[in-house]
C-alpha cells in the first residue's frame, strides 16, 4: 500500500457537518523524499524508500550521508518502505501530504507508549481479589494460581503474568481523513492512534 511517514502532533476535536463532536488526531505528514527505488530485478521486490524529518549531519554516519547524497537531499531521521504507488517514483522525488485527500480511508502504524514492568491488573486487566479481610493484606493485586500441579507441574506457555508493557507496534485500521492542510503539512484523522506526541507513524492508504 502506498503511504507516507508522519509525526503525531497530538489530539483535538472538531464538529462534523452533522453538528456532532468528533475526537481526532493531528499528524504532520511529509514532505517525504524518495531515497531509494527497489526493483524486482535488482532487489527481488518492488518498493520505494522514503525519508522524513531533518537530522544533523554530525549525528549521521558516513554511509548514510552517502545514501542521502545519491538522492540529493539532506540527512533524515526516519526511513520506511512503501509500495503500490500509482505513478513511478524517481530518486529525489518529494511527496507531500497532498498524496491524501479528505474522505480517504487509511491505516496508521505507531509505537505504543512504553510503561515499563507492570503487574497483571494494569497489564491484563485482572480485577484483583476481594476486600482486604480475613488476614489478607498484600494479595490485592496478585495474579493468583499459575497452573495445575496435578498433571503439568509447570507454568504453561502464554500464561498472563506481570511483565514489560507497551512499546509495541500497533496498527489502527480504517481511519477516515477529516481534513488535509497542505500549507502546514497536516492531516486531521478521525479517532486516536497509538504513540506519544512527537512519535513517528506510518500512514498507508
Amino acid at each position: 500500500m502506498s503511504g507516507l511517514i508522519g509525526k503525531k502532533i497530538g489530539m483535538t476535536s472538531i464538529f462534523g457537518a452533522n453538528g456532532k463532536y468528533v475526537p481526532c488526531t493531528v499528524i504532520e505528514v511529509g514532505p517525504c523524499v524518495v531515497t531509494q527505488v527497489k526493483t524486482k530485478e535488482k532487489d527481488g521486490y518492488d518498493s520505494v524508500q522514503l525519508a522524513f524529518d531533518e537530522k544533523k549531519e554530525k549525528n549521521t554516519s558516513s554511509s548514510m550521508k552517502g545514501h542521502f547524497k545519491k538522492a540529493a537531499t539532506t540527512p533524515k531521521r526516519k526511513l520506511a518502505e512503501f509500495d503500490g504507488f500509482a505513478e513511478a517514483k524517481n530518486l529525489g522525488d518529494v511527496i507531500t501530504v497532498e498524496h491524501f485527500a479528505e474522505g480517504d480511508m487509511i491505516d496508521v502504524s505507531g509505537t505504543s507508549k512504553g510503561k515499563g514492568f507492570q503487574g497483571v491488573v494494569k497489564r491484563h486487566g485482572f480485577s484483583g481479589v476481594g476486600g482486604q479481610t480475613h488476614g489478607q493484606h498484600d494479595r490485592q493485586r496478585a495474579p493468583g494460581s499459575l497452573g495445575n500441579s496435578s498433571y503439568s507441574s509447570r507454568v504453561v506457555p502464554g500464561m498472563r503474568m506481570g511483565g514489560r508493557t507497551g512499546g509495541d507496534t500497533v496498527k489502527s485500521l480504517n481511519l477516515t481523513i477529516l481534513k488535509v492542510m497542505p500549507e502546514k503539512n497536516l492531516l486531521i484523522v478521525k479517532g486516536s492512534i497509538a504513540g506519544a506526541k512527537g512519535s513517528y507513524v506510518l500512514i498507508r492508504k
